[in-house]
């Protein structure tokens, strides 16, 4: 099943981005597609294969057939191989993975697990790369499309969603029958087939006996999966890790081998970590470069009870907020001081924070997870309190004239929060871990 978050929605209109979830079944495959928009992909949940066409590289998976011969002269026989099918490189993903999705380039999903997988779909119709209209079209190569449109509301209630359903052909549909034919070199009625006519199967089919083609052992994938993920560490902070030789030369990373995910949910990749558990990892392209080529980025947040995120602002782009777990209090306020959202949001919904939009983020009675999608591949956001913020890096004398505050009050608000950065302990546990929490802080600068 296939959920589109309405996009003629104001707000997503708006900031020009779009929204869908596919849950696919053990077994389903989700058939070959390709959009006018790039896109990040979070997996929620389960595990399975991609497979992404990208044009001018070589099909580097061949799969071979043994077939022996006998020569005519004698009763010798002499083993050949046969090709039997090769294809582009097929990767696997699992929970917390981001995928990243050029547009215009194919691509088509296999869910080889025990369970179904879930992932969602951001896209940036803004993008320059879309030369179409500001709005998200997928093009999709085989079977039908058959969607089910949730239409999302902005407002200071949390998400609410009406239903409606679509129905449209594939992209190989619109040709003449006779035309394609002999543009494909087959007969009608193959490729009859091939525009689904007669077809009531949506995007996503179930393949009842299973996928048999060319990818290695889980072992083998798990194995390359880790050696890739440590270069990638490597050639992010800079260092040389032991046991591992530096092989970036510049050349090697082109478009056919690029990498093109990253799990985002392994606590030890976190960018921010507090005592509580509570953390943030940053994806962007320092750490994974085809988001150069995608111009997205994403974080992963992850908070415990009653914890913050520093209220700030993103300087460079949107950034639309899909919860994962729990439930917390979200406010955002305009350009106007204005608050145009305060509310809960729950697992399952979503929420567009506008470029320059103030936001701060609570974590309630439980635990309170998202992944925010931003539309800039080096997302960037100015913080209001804490070590690294605005209120930090302005003078005593600056925040007295312009709060109409007394020295002493300056002092308690730009270091009431000194060691803390982007997460938020409760203020309880800071007063309890502190004699004098306000003043004594303050007193030394």
């Amino acid at each position: 099943m296939t959920e589109y978050y309405e996009e003629s929605s104001e707000m997503l209109r708006c900031a020009g981005v779009s929204v869908k979830r596919h849950i696919v079944e053990p077994r389903g495959l989700l058939l070959p597609a390709y959009h006018n928009a790039p896109s990040l992909v979070y997996i929620t949940q389960g595990r399975g294969l991609i497979g992404m066409v990208f044009p001018g590289c070589p099909e580097t998976y061949q799969w071979f057939q043994q077939q022996a011969e006998t020569y005519t002269e004698g009763t010798m026989t002499e083993s050949q191989q046969r090709l039997r099918d090769e294809h582009q490189k097929i990767r696997r993903f699992q929970k917390g993975d981001i995928i990243a999705l050029p547009p215009g380039v194919t691509h088509w999903c296999y869910n080889d697990g025990d369970v179904a997988f879930v992932a969602v779909q951001v896209f940036d119709t803004s993008n320059s790369a879309n030369q179409l209209e500001p709005a998200r079209r997928d093009f999709f190569l085989a079977g039908r499309h058959q969607s089910v449109q949730r239409m999302y509301e902005m407002g200071p209630q949390p998400t609410s969603f009406t239903t409606r359903q679509q129905l449209s052909n594939n992209m190989l549909a619109g040709f003449d029958t006779q035309m394609l034919a002999e543009a494909l070199g087959v007969n009608q009625e193959l490729t009859r087939r091939l525009q689904s006519q007669n077809d009531p199967r949506g995007e996503i089919v179930f393949v009842k006996q299973g996928l048999r083609m060319l990818r290695p052992f889980r072992s083998q994938e798990m194995q390359q999966q880790e050696y890739e993920s440590v270069q990638s560490e490597e050639q992010y902070f800079g260092e040389s890790m032991p046991g591992l030789r530096n092989a970036t030369n510049g050349l090697d990373e082109n478009f056919c081998t690029m990498k093109i995910r990253s799990n985002i949910d392994i606590p030890n990749r976190a960018d921010y970590f507090n005592q509580r558990g509570s953390r943030v990892a940053i994806l962007n392209s320092q750490k994974l470069p085809i988001l150069n080529l995608v111009q997205m980025s994403a974080v992963r947040v992850v908070l415990q009870r009653n914890s913050m995120i520093t209220p700030y602002w993103q300087m460079n782009c949107h950034s639309l907020m899909y919860v994962t777990g729990g439930q917390g209090r979200v406010q955002v306020v305009n350009h106007r001081g204005r608050t145009v959202f305060d509310g809960m949001l729950r697992q399952g919904q979503i929420l567009l924070i506008p470029q320059n939009f103030a936001v701060i983020k609570r974590a309630e009675l439980e635990m309170f997870k998202w992944v925010s999608f931003n539309t800039n591949h080096n997302a960037m956001i100015s913080q209001v309190v804490g070590k690294n913020s605005v209120i930090r890096a302005m003078p005593l004398q600056v925040l007295m004239h312009s709060y109409r505050i007394s020295l002493e009050q300056a002092r308690r608000l730009k270091f009431s929060r000194q060691n803390e950065m982007t997460i938020l302990s409760p203020i309880r546990e800071i007063m309890r871990s502190r004699d004098d929490p306000m003043f004594e802080v303050g007193s030394s600068a």
